[in-house]
Parts: structure tokens; C-alpha cells; sequence
């Protein structure tokens, strides 16, 4: 008799749509929104920028009091008033009138994301799988990238053929719509909660016990920090890489070629991030993230130095492949060497520090194309970033070895 599906890819499967929406109306939107917003709304373009880095900012610092209540709270409790409060956000982006009203307005929406996105999403994996976490969290971290594909393009063609005042409120709508239903009806905060074990492992008849390293132990862990540093710099290189890629692409190929070249870096990030899924079973993750942060510099150094169609592509490519693994790898790091004990909130800390790279990677690269009229140093820049988190993520294997 074949075996009972286990509820937790039924877990899996909502946190797919859930990231979907809340990355397609969020983290992936704001090159569209603040396009709207300069020429619509009459925002300057370094107006609309700040308010976005407001946005990230706001989101990271958010987390670590949203860590402590996933702990303590039922999930949908999170997800469901969270998404009430990034709608609230985003359907005001479009009747804000002032700059310290749209400030006001993007805080919102970060503090609304914050509960939405990364932080519950790979707490709640982390707890319903053991075994399989990597293979899990790369299938339900996937549709971040299915966002950006499918539902910013939408965001897109809907504000410019109804205009941003009234897209947002429709936005704010799908925001709603992608994320409440699914997180009441199939979230569930731990398999304990259903009597059920994590990987689908027998019940016992009671509640396993949280494994795992301490906060105020791991938070003093050297290891941590430096692994965290080095993100601010993968982060930096990659989303900078990601945040320029059009005007790179527009600059370098022709424009017959354009949407199959912007195409590439996504659809290549599902892939990646898949693959790793299942390669991380077999394959020891400190290793495997070091190539991955090795072959996303290698790719910002052929897209800053080559002017072929063929290079370029590849160089997308290969920077699709590390940007889908990068993402996932660091809760894994953490959930691996840390257990389930605290890791909501070490994640948290954790999160705080890819945020400070996500925010200052764009506007870094965007200030040394003023600068040059080229996208070569930018993306010089960016692997430079990308070298520079290498050598200290090698210091944390060393670290990692050392305590072994």
C-alpha cells in the first residue's frame, strides 16, 4: 500500500504561490512602480529610488519583530494581517502626493512584505522538513522567480493601459487574493500542529523537541557573522547585476534580441534552483554555495567584458544558475548548523543583512554608470563585490572546519 501524501508539500506548494504574489507585486515591482511614478505621478526618479530602499530597509528591520511572534503565534496570523497591511501599501503608491507620503506609504508596504516573503516562508520549510529541506525550499522558493516572470509583466501592461492610481488598487487586490486564501486554508504552523512529524516520519505521540543552538550562543558564533558579511556582498553584486540588466542588455545587443536575452536570467534561475534542490542532497552545502558565489562573479565579469550576443547569453545564464541557488543557501546554512531551535530569529539578523545589500547593489551601480556612460565598471564593480564575499566566505569554511 503506497504511502500517504505528506502534508508538508501540500506546505510547499502554497508558499510557492504565496512568494509568487507577494514577489511579483513586491520585490520584483518597483523598477515598473518607479517608472510609473516619475512619469505618472511626477516623483523624480532619486525620490522614487529612496522610497524603494525605504521599502527594503524597512522589510529587513521588520523581520526581527516578526521572528520572535513565529514562535508564539500561528502562522496565518502573520501572513494573512500582513498581506492586509502590504495591500494597504501598495494600493496607496498610486494617490501619494508627496515625497514624505510616498515614504510613509513604501514603509508600509516593506513592514506588509516583511510578513509575506522569506523570513515565515523558509521558517515554516525548516520545520516541516529535515530530510528533504533543500529539495523542499528550492521548489517553494521557486516561485520567486515565477513572480518576476508572470506576474510583474501583468503588473506592467496593467498600469500602462488603466493608469497608476487605478492599477494599484488592483494590485492591491492580487496581493490580497494570492495570499490569504492559500495561507488559511493550507498553512499550517509546524507538523506537530496536525500530529504529524517532519519528512513524514511516524508520529510519536507528542511533539518533537526543537534541536539546536541557543540565540545567544549562536548569535556570538563568529561563523555567523562572517557568513552574513559575505551576503551583503553577494547580495550587493547580485541584485545590483539583476537591477541593471536591461540597460546592460539594451547597451550591448540589438533590439530584435532583447526580449529573448531578458528572458534568460529568470528562466535560468528556475532551473538552477531545482537543480540544486535535488544536488544538495548529495553534495555538502558549504562547498556547493562557495562555487555558486565563485560562478555568479564569473558571470559579472564576462557580462562587464563581452560584447558577443553568444557571451552575453551564457554570461545570463550563469548568473541565473548562482542567483537561484544564492537565495536559498543561506537559510539552509543556517538551519543546518544552527537546528530549529532559534532559527526564526537568527534568520531574521541574517535577513537584515541581505537586505543591506539588496538595497545599496542598484544605486552603487547606478552611480558608477553616471559616472562612466558604460555598464563595464558597474559590473566590474559587482564582481569585485562578488570576490569580496568569497574570500570571506572561505574564512567561514575555515571557521566551519575548525570547530569540526
Amino acid at each position: 500500500m503506497a504511502a500517504p501524501f505528506f502534508y508538508g508539500w501540500k506546505i510547499v506548494i502554497a508558499l510557492f504561490v504565496v512568494l509568487a504574489f507577494s514577489s511579483g507585486l513586491g520585490f520584483y515591482n518597483h523598477a515598473i512602480l518607479i517608472q510609473a511614478l516619475t512619469t505618472e505621478s511626477h516623483f523624480s526618479v532619486e525620490v522614487a529610488s529612496f522610497a524603494v530602499s525605504i521599502f527594503f530597509v524597512v522589510s529587513g528591520l521588520t523581520g526581527l519583530l516578526i521572528a520572535p511572534l513565529l514562535d508564539r503565534v500561528d502562522i496565518r496570523w502573520i501572513m494573512i494581517p500582513g498581506s492586509l497591511i502590504a495591500a494597504i501599501g501598495l494600493y496607496r503608491v498610486g494617490t501619494a502626493h508627496t515625497n514624505l507620503e510616498l515614504y510613509l506609504v513604501y514603509t508600509l508596504f516593506g513592514f506588509g512584505f516583511a510578513a509575506t516573503s522569506l523570513l515565515p516562508s523558509t521558517t515554516l520549510v525548516a520545520r516541516w522538513f529535515v530530510i528533504h529541506r533543500a529539495r523542499a525550499l528550492s521548489i517553494a522558493s521557486t516561485g520567486l522567480s515565477v513572480g518576476g516572470i508572470m506576474i510583474t509583466p501583468a503588473s506592467a501592461v496593467l498600469i500602462r493601459e488603466v493608469g497608476l492610481a487605478e492599477a494599484s488598487s488592483w494590485l492591491a487586490g492580487l496581493y490580497l487574493l494570492g495570499v490569504i486564501p492559500i495561507s488559511a486554508w493550507f498553512l499550517r504552523s509546524s507538523p506537530a500542529s496536525m500530529r504529524l512529524m517532519p519528512d513524514g516520519a511516524t508520529w510519536q505521540g507528542k511533539e518533537p523537541s526543537l534541536d539546536g543552538v541557543y540565540f545567544r550562543v549562536a548569535i556570538r558564533d563568529g561563523f555567523f557573522w562572517v557568513l552574513n558579511i559575505s551576503y551583503i556582498f553577494v547580495m550587493m553584486a547580485q541584485v545590483g547585476g539583476i537591477a541593471h540588466q536591461y540597460g546592460l542588455i539594451a547597451e550591448r545587443l540589438p533590439q530584435q534580441t532583447a526580449p529573448a536575452a531578458i528572458a534568460i536570467l529568470p528562466l535560468f534561475s528556475i532551473l538552477g534552483r531545482l537543480a540544486g534542490g535535488f544536488l544538495l542532497e548529495y553534495f555538502p552545502i558549504l562547498v556547493f554555495t562557495l562555487v555558486m558565489i565563485l560562478l555568479q562573479t564569473a558571470a559579472l565579469i564576462l557580462l562587464a567584458l563581452s560584447n558577443q550576443v553568444m557571451w552575453l547569453f551564457i554570461g545570463l545564464a550563469v548568473l541565473g544558475i548562482s542567483v537561484g541557488n544564492l537565495l536559498m543557501l543561506q537559510p539552509l546554512i543556517i538551519a543546518e548548523r544552527y537546528g530549529m531551535r532559534d532559527y526564526s530569529r537568527l534568520f531574521s539578523w541574517a535577513n537584515l543583512c541581505t537586505v543591506i545589500g539588496v538595497a545599496t547593489g542598484p544605486g552603487l551601480l547606478g552611480l558608477m554608470y553616471a559616472e562612466s556612460s558604460s555598464y563595464e565598471l558597474p559590473y566590474l564593480f559587482a564582481a569585485a563585490a562578488g570576490l569580496i564575499a568569497a574570500c570571506l566566505y572561505m574564512v567561514c569554511m575555515l571557521l566551519s572546519a575548525r570547530a569540526d
